[in-house]
C-alpha cells in the first residue's frame, strides 16, 4: 500500500488560527474519522478482522485541510476508506481494497472522488519474492486518460530497505522517486527524493515510532523546490488500531507548521505543477493468510432398500367334476297273487292264503 502526497510549488505556510476555529476543526476531523472508519469496517465481511484509523490537519497557503482515514482486514483482504475536507467545506473521498490472490501476490483497486464529484479509478498488482516487492498500477480519470506507475521495494539488510520508481502522466511526462528506510528498535527513519518532470525536486524525511501496542507516532519534513521557490512543511501524526484518534491544536512557529497528531493530505493540485511523493518502505510486510479451505462435503447415498421377493403360487388345478347320474328306477311288477285254498300238509292243516 502506498500513500502519495501532492505538493504545489507555490505553497505557503498559513498563520495561526484562534482557539475557537481550532476546536471547530478538531470536531470536523473527528466526524470525518468516524465516517471513514465506519465505511472501512462495513467493507469487511469477515467476522475476524483488524482495524486502524488516523486523522489530522494539513496547513497550506490555500488554507487548512481536514482528513481522516480508516481500514480493516479480514479473510485475506484489507479495505480502506477516507476523506479530506478542503477550506471551502467540500470533501474528496477515496476507498479501495487489497486482496491476497496467491502467496506473495496481491491486487488492489479502488475509486477516488474529487470535491467536484469526478472520479478516478485506480488499480494495480504487487508481487513479492526473495526480499523484494514490485508494484505496477494505473489511474484513469473521468476523461479517459490514464497515468501509470511502477515501484520496487527491496530489503537490503536486516531493518534496511530501499525503494525506487516512476510515474508517467497521460501526456508522457515522467517523475522519478527513490527512498531508503532504516529500522532499529521501535523506530524507523526514512529519507527520499522526488524529481519531477518539470525539473522540480521534493526531498522528504521522517520517522515512525511504536509507543504502545497498536499505537505508532509519526513525524516528518518535506521540502518542495521549483526554481527559486522553496517551501518546507513539518508534520506529525498518530496511527492507532482503534477507531478513535485525538487531534491536538497545532503549534505554529515562524514559517514551519508542527501539528500533533496530524495527517498530511494533499492540497488541490495546482494548474501547472504536481509532485508525487512516495510512501517510505514499510518495516514489516504483513501477509494476511488465505481464507481457510472450505470443508468438502461428501454426501453418502443411502443403500438401496432390499428388493422384497414375493412368491406367487400357481393357480390350483381345476377340479374335474364327474357327474354321476342317479340310478335308474326300475319298476318290477309284482307277480300276480294266487289264492291257495286250505290244505293238509302231512299232519298239519294249512289254512287258505295268497301266494
Amino acid at each position: 500500500m502506498k500513500n502519495r502526497s501532492t505538493f504545489a510549488s507555490n505553497v505557503r505556510v498559513a498563520p495561526a488560527c484562534d482557539a475557537d476555529s481550532g476546536k471547530r476543526r478538531v470536531r470536523r476531523v473527528r466526524q470525518l474519522l468516524v465516517v471513514a472508519a465506519t465505511a472501512a469496517l462495513t467493507l469487511c465481511s469477515s467476522s475476524a478482522f483488524a482495524g486502524w484509523a488516523r486523522g489530522g490537519t494539513a496547513y497550506t497557503g490555500r488554507g487548512e485541510y481536514q482528513g481522516a482515514h480508516g481500514g480493516s482486514c479480514g479473510g485475506g483482504s484489507c479495505s480502506h476508506a477516507g476523506g479530506v475536507e478542503n477550506p471551502w467545506g467540500r470533501v474528496a473521498t477515496n476507498s479501495g481494497t487489497v486482496t491476497r490472490t496467491a502467496p506473495g501476490q496481491f491486487s488492489n483497486s479502488g475509486t477516488a472522488y474529487g470535491p467536484n464529484g469526478r472520479s478516478v479509478q485506480h488499480a494495480g498488482d504487487t508481487s513479492c519474492a526473495g526480499g523484494s516487492c514490485s508494484h505496477n498500477g494505473s489511474a484513469t480519470g473521468p476523461n479517459g486518460k490514464t497515468a501509470t506507475g511502477s515501484d520496487t521495494v527491496t530489503r537490503t539488510a536486516p531493518g534496511q530497505y530501499s525503494s525506487s520508481g516512476s510515474v508517467t502522466g497521460p501526456n508522457g511526462n515522467t517523475s522519478t522517486h527513490s527512498a531508503s528506510t532504516n529500522c532499529a528498535g521501535y523506530t524507523c527513519n526514512r529519507s527520499g527524493t522526488v524529481n519531477t518532470a518539470n525539473g522540480g525536486t521534493v526531498t522528504h524525511s521522517g520517522s515512525a515510532t511504536s509507543v504502545a501496542p497498536g499505537v505508532v507516532t509519526t513525524s516528518g519534513t518535506a521540502t518542495v523546490t521549483n526554481g527559486s521557490h522553496s517551501t518546507t512543511v513539518v508534520g506529525g501524526g498518530a496511527v492507532t488500531s482503534s477507531t478513535t484518534v485525538v487531534a491536538t491544536t497545532p503549534v505554529v512557529s515562524g514559517t514551519t507548521v508542527v501539528a500533533a497528531p496530524v495527517m498530511l493530505p494533499p492540497p488541490p493540485p495546482p494548474a501547472t505543477t504536481v509532485v508525487i511523493a512516495p510512501q517510505p518502505a514499510p518495516s514489516t510486510v504483513v501477509v494476511t493468510p488465505p481464507p481457510p479451505t472450505p470443508v468438502k462435503t461428501v454426501v453418502v447415498a443411502p443403500a438401496p432398500a432390499p428388493v422384497k421377493t414375493v412368491y406367487v403360487a400357481p393357480a390350483p388345478a381345476p377340479v374335474k367334476t364327474v357327474y354321476v347320474a342317479p340310478a335308474k328306477t326300475v319298476y318290477v311288477v309284482p307277480h300276480r297273487a294266487v289264492l291257495i285254498p286250505g290244505h293238509w300238509v302231512g299232519r298239519f292243516w294249512i289254512p287258505a292264503h295268497w301266494a
